[in-house]
């Protein structure tokens, strides 16, 4: 198969959600339709007797949530799929952030009960600035919920999109009868049956077919007549164009739980949905279809089997072809690197490849030398943007409760570090090490991981500190820095990288530094390896 012919057949998308939206149980689904899965792990929290395929980290399997992105990938209708299915809790929305770099469209899932929720407004927001492609699949139609046409006002107003719905529900609940697919005219009729895929397609050309009447009853398919001539009335044509330029956002409704309009949502995302595009690097836009090879780390995890300690750098391919022992050249450490066996994902399942396109995830055996926004190349010199870290929310002591474990307990929390679950800052004045999330679920997955994957306990100790800010200074030698550094100097650490970093106990504390020592500038926002402002 042709190079281009490769770029047009990949679809590289991200499934995103409040929690308990039903956005694990879609990704199922979905696989289960590309014949990746043969039967899907039903997620509920602590009940949970078939894994979900996406969850693979025993923490998820308990808790029944997502707190890491994984990546899956699967063929259907000679497409390759590649899905990024991210947390929806508000606590690993890093994560989640840094993904939404590596897709090029998304699937937002919303509850038909609880509508938009605060999760969704915060992710798709993020889309919404990138411009990202998003289809809505409103989830979960076979329980009682808000009115479709309120759900898409909802939708409107709260997310600011501009939506057009391509398939409508026949009734909803208890009264569910199918599903319209409005581009395909037909008729999709709910069984309730959640573990065969729903083929009971019935095409009806036109509305007033008494076709309709037979297959889901006379007062069904009035209520459908009257419903379909008002969206027929109210919302645009879809354009796909408009929906590539972020312009328009395509709904579909269905049940994941019960694999129903989830056929429906597939083919009309295989239809529309955008192959690998080009990105911005900071010397130039990348187009995929380019001779060279290039791509970025999006994500790093330690220990995806715990039983070899491996740990994998997640690269997004951009442009080129990435190819089994071929050297490429790692930018930021100006040296070249060969790897002898990249692999492709399915969830924790993993298979060397010899080549892979545009679109694709790899995932590559590190060392060490990767850190998350890393560029990898055939030879240019290019940096990719948007990678960003947030400045936590969150601040505790580590403290190690084994002194016979102290190697194991660095190591695991210098690695851990790395993924970016959170970040690590050491006190200037007595070196104490001090642990940043943006959520506090997070401290619980740190201490999980470090006793079950390395073997080490820790304990915490709580840290009053309101905002961690990234210090800088053009002249580090100047009598207001000095001053500063004297005056402020029990609140100074250094992270990861050995970047000044401010710790203010309070917002007027940080006002107050800020109006005294006006030279210097305080920064919430650090891209990987520079600071940028917000």
């Amino acid at each position: 198969m042709k190079f281009k012919d490769q770029i047009a057949r990949r679809r590289t998308f991200g499934i995103i959600s409040h929690p308990d939206a039903g956005k694990t149980t879609l990704t199922e689904k979905l696989l289960l339709y590309g014949g990746a899965i043969q039967e899907a792990g039903a997620v509920k929290s602590n009940k949970i007797k078939k894994g979900a395929a996406s969850d693979f980290m025993e923490i998820e399997r308990q808790r029944g949530i997502s707190v890491a992105t994984s990546v899956l990938a699967f063929e259907y209708d000679n497409k390759k799929i590649n899905i990024l299915d991210t947390p929806g809790h508000k606590d690993f929305a890093e994560d989640t952030f840094r993904t939404l770099t590596a897709v090029d469209s998304v699937i937002v899932v919303i509850d038909v009960a609880k509508g938009v929720e605060e999760q969704t407004e915060k992710l798709v927001e993020v889309c919404r600035m990138r411009k990202i492609p998003i289809i809505v699949f409103i989830n979960k139609m076979d329980r009682e919920g808000k009115d479709a046409f309120d759900l898409m006002d909802e939708i409107e107003q709260k997310l600011s999109l501009r939506v057009v719905p391509l398939s409508f529900p026949i009734g909803m609940g208890y009264d569910l009868k199918g599903i319209y697919n409005l581009q395909r005219k037909n008729v999709n009729i709910f069984t309730g049956d959640s573990v065969k895929q729903h083929k009971n397609v019935t095409s009806i050309n036109d509305l007033s077919d008494p076709k309709l009447d037979e297959l889901v009853g006379t007062k069904a398919a009035d209520t459908l007549r009257e419903e379909i001539e008002l969206v027929e009335g109210i919302y645009p044509d879809f354009n796909r164009q408009e929906y590539l330029d972020g312009e328009l956002q395509p709904v579909f409704f269905g049940s994941a739980l019960h694999n129903f309009g989830v056929k429906e949502l597939l083919d009309g995302f295989i239809e529309i949905a955008p192959a690998p595009r080009s990105k911005k690097a900071e010397e130039r836009l990348v187009q995929p279809d380019e001779k060279d090879f290039s791509g970025f780390v999006f994500k790093i995890h330690a220990n995806m089997d715990p039983r070899h300690r491996d740990r994998l750098a997640f690269v997004k391919v951009v442009s080129g072809v990435f190819e089994r022992n071929t050297a490429y050249k790692h930018v930021r450490l100006d040296k070249n690197l060969k790897f002898s066996s990249p692999n492709a994902f399915f969830a924790e399942k993993k298979e060397i490849v010899d080549e892979s396109f545009p679109g694709d995830i790899v995932g590559l055996h590190d060392t060490g030398n990767f850190k998350i926004g890393d560029t990898l190349t055939s030879g240019e010199e290019l940096h990719y943007k948007g990678i960003p870290s947030f400045s936590p929310e969150h601040f505790r002591y580590i403290n190690n409760a084994d002194p016979m474990k102290s190697k194991q307990l660095a190591k695991g929390v210098d690695q851990l570090m790395d993924e970016g679950v959170a970040q690590l800052f050491t006190l200037e004045l007595n070196g104490r090490k001090v642990i940043g999330t943006v959520g506090a679920l997070q401290f619980e997955v740190i201490q999980y991981r470090l006793e079950h994957e390395y073997g080490a306990t820790c304990a915490y100790e709580n840290l009053n500190v309101h905002k961690a800010c990234w210090v800088d200074t053009a002249d580090e030698n100047s009598a207001e820095f000095l001053d500063f550094k004297r005056v402020k100097a029990k609140f100074l650490a250094h992270d990861k990288r050995g970047q000044l970093v401010f710790f203010a106990d309070s917002a007027f504390s940080l006002q107050m530094t800020q109006q005294k020592y006006p030279s210097i500038k305080f920064h919430f926002v650090s891209e990987f390896d520079r600071i940028n402002e917000n």
